[in-house]
């Protein structure tokens, strides 16, 4: 029997010999292909390196060549540039010198023209002591006289910048001045324009104003916002305000409640309202009829209202709303006969001192205001250059504006206008003129625009330039110590000369 297992063991054994030697036989073929692919990798990179080494090299070499060329190229050119400098050098050099030798000949002449006119100076001194008469120590008396002459006329020039430049900085002293006067002079000025007297019918009437404990009087003054001033003066209590529109309603409501004999705080809230609000429309109508008697068209009724509220207004003691209107008149007149807008001279006229009746409500002067309240209301630019330049403040852009600033000086300056005696007008002229014409080497003397302008008239060979400066601050100090006048006054010195002669 056949023994299997030995045979396919065998056989197995003699497939796996084959195998193994077939592998064997496979790894040395591709060991000797790996080894002829290898080399012939390396003499490929070998070539490959060579060529490299050889572009490198030559590329640097190029390179090379255009750096040195370009080196070349900047040299060559800072050469050139420095030669040029060289050049302009030399010529500035050259030029140089030659002024140096133009100046040091320009000294040399100037030396010897020095010399010369020492020597024609000398002579010439001789010539003038010949001729004149005079010893050195004479020419030189005279001479300190000249000298004196000019120094007073610097001095009078110095004094008029000094006063230029303390009235750009006296604005505090100003204010100051201003509150001692008030203090000092106010005093009777104020009881006739703050204060209005109401009669009583009996002395007992002043106990029911006053009321229990004082109930009365306090509710009548938180109601109207006035002062009840109530003391021994027989049958009459004082309405005080400053205010005008406040104070008169304050007298027409405490009138109406003596009237009416009802005094208690309930009634006197009820009247004192009724009344402001006839006072109200008493402004209205007033400056409604102000306009129509004006012959003004078209003005916004709350500027129509102001001017009513000028009723209660005053200045210098003279009623405001009459001064405007008379001003209006006057530039009416005016306007028409030199050909002029009437209309525009006319409202200018009747609004020029609307804004003193905003000055106890707001600050600022009462130009200031006016124009603001002109300008919100939508007034012609011509009407608020009147308003603006009625007092100078701004310059006249029209000859309208300057009619207005004429009949505002004619309204308030003529006689009477405000509360002057024609007596004390007439004197106050004439001290004016008296005191200014005390003074040396005035000539003439005149007292215009009803005492608001002294011009005085000097000697033209006695009083110089810087004398005259002097002159007017003399007279308007001496004006402020020894006369009593309202407002201000103006000092004008004028120096004239003329030179006549005859061709025959």
């Amino acid at each position: 029997m056949l023994d299997w297992p030995a045979i396919v063991a065998a056989m197995l054994g003699g497939a796996v010999a084959a195998g193994a030697g077939f592998y064997v036989m496979g790894r040395r073929v591709e060991r000797r292909a790996a080894q002829a692919a290898a080399g012939v990798v390396a003499a490929e990179s070998e070539r490959v390196l060579t060529e490299t080494r050889q572009r490198v090299v030559l590329a640097a070499k190029e390179e090379l060549i255009r750096a040195r060329e370009a080196w070349e190229e900047e040299a060559g050119r800072r050469r050139r540039e420095i030669d040029r400098r060289e050049e302009q050098l030399e010529q500035k050099l050259a030029m140089a010198e030659g002024r140096a030798r133009e100046v040091e000949r320009r000294d040399q002449a100037v030396r010897e023209r020095e010399k010369a006119l020492a020597v024609q100076e000398l002579e010439t001194r001789v010539r003038l002591e010949q001729i004149a008469g005079l010893t050195a120590q004479e020419a030189k008396q005279e001479l300190l006289h000249r000298l004196e002459d000019e120094a007073r006329s610097e001095a009078a020039a110095l004094a008029r910048d000094l006063k230029e430049q303390a009235k750009k900085s006296a604005d505090r002293e100003a204010k100051k001045i201003l509150a001692l006067a008030i203090q000092r002079l106010a005093a009777e000025h104020t009881a006739e324009s703050t204060v209005a007297a109401v009669a009583l019918p009996s002395d007992e009437m002043k106990g029911r104003i006053i009321g229990r404990e004082g109930r009365n009087i306090r509710a009548f003054e938180a109601a109207t916002g006035v002062d009840v001033i109530i003391d021994d003066t027989p049958d009459t209590v004082v309405v005080s305000c400053f205010d005008p529109v406040r104070r008169e309603v304050g007298r027409l409501a405490l009138e109406r409640l003596i009237a009416d004999g009802r005094i208690h705080p309930g009634r006197i809230e009820e009247i004192a309202e009724k009344c402001r609000q006839e006072i109200e429309a008493s402004i209205v109508e007033t400056g409604e009829q102000a306009v129509y008697e004006t012959g003004i068209k078209g003005m916004h009724p709350e500027l129509a209202k102001l001017v009513g509220r000028m009723k209660y207004r005053t200045s210098y003691g003279q009623n405001i709303l009459d001064h405007s209107k008379e001003v209006a008149w006057l530039a009416g007149i005016m306007a028409a006969e030199l050909k002029l807008d009437v209309q525009l001279a006319k409202r200018g006229a009747l609004l020029h001192d609307i804004g003193k009746v905003l000055t106890h409500e707001h600050d600022g002067t009462h130009v200031q205001l006016g124009v603001e309240v002109a300008t919100k209301y939508g007034e012609h630019p011509i009407v608020i250059n009147c308003i603006a330049a009625h007092h100078d403040d701004v310059a006249h852009e029209t000859p309208v504006s300057v009619i207005v600033q004429a009949a505002d000086a004619v309204s308030g300056s003529r006689p009477g206008a405000r509360r002057e005696a024609f007596e004390t007008y007439v004197k106050r002229l004439t001290q004016l003129e008296q005191l200014a014409g005390e003074f040396s080497g005035v000539e003439k003397v005149f007292a215009i625009q009803a005492g608001r302008e002294v011009r005085v008239v000097v000697t033209p060979s006695a009083i110089d330039d810087g004398k005259a400066s002097e002159l007017s601050d003399q007279i308007a100090r001496r004006i402020e110590r020894e006369l009593q006048y309202p407002g201000q006054i103006k000092v004008v010195v004028i120096r004239e000369t003329r030179a006549v002669d005859f061709a025959r």
